[in-house]
């Protein structure tokens, strides 16, 4: 059974930073792309950022560009999403998802593997 889990978010003041994880377990991550992405009721779920194998190029989207940095570390078969000058619009419960390759733009139905997401809040 293959397992995605994401951790670290929490509330947070505009300006601030919150470092996400993702960790696999019953598959090795090495070998999937790995996207991020975040959903607020109601909406439709966006793409924030995307990683390969490779990892060859690296997915964010317009809005989190320059703020947002995605990272992944092999050896302990986790995904970083490292977030800084966060802003209200940036509240969203986040998830993590797995795929063959980002795509130019990562659609969610590309992606067969979901973690459960984790709540992130930015506000005064």
């Amino acid at each position: 059974q293959v397992q995605l889990v994401e951790s670290g978010g929490g509330s947070v003041q505009p300006g601030g930073s919150l470092k996400l994880s993702c960790t696999a377990s019953g598959f090795t991550l090495d070998y999937y792309a790995i996207g991020w992405f975040r959903q607020v009721p109601g909406k439709e779920r966006e793409a924030v950022s995307c990683i390969n194998s490779n990892p060859g190029p690296l997915y964010y989207s317009d809005s989190v560009k320059g703020r947002f940095t995605i990272s992944r570390d092999n050896a302990k078969n986790t995904i970083y999403l490292q977030m800084d000058s966060l802003k209200p619009e940036d509240t969203a419960k986040y998830y993590c998802a797995s795929a063959w390759g980002c795509d130019y733009i990562p659609q969610p139905a590309n992606f067969g593997s979901w973690g459960q997401g984790t709540q992130v809040t930015v506000s005064s």
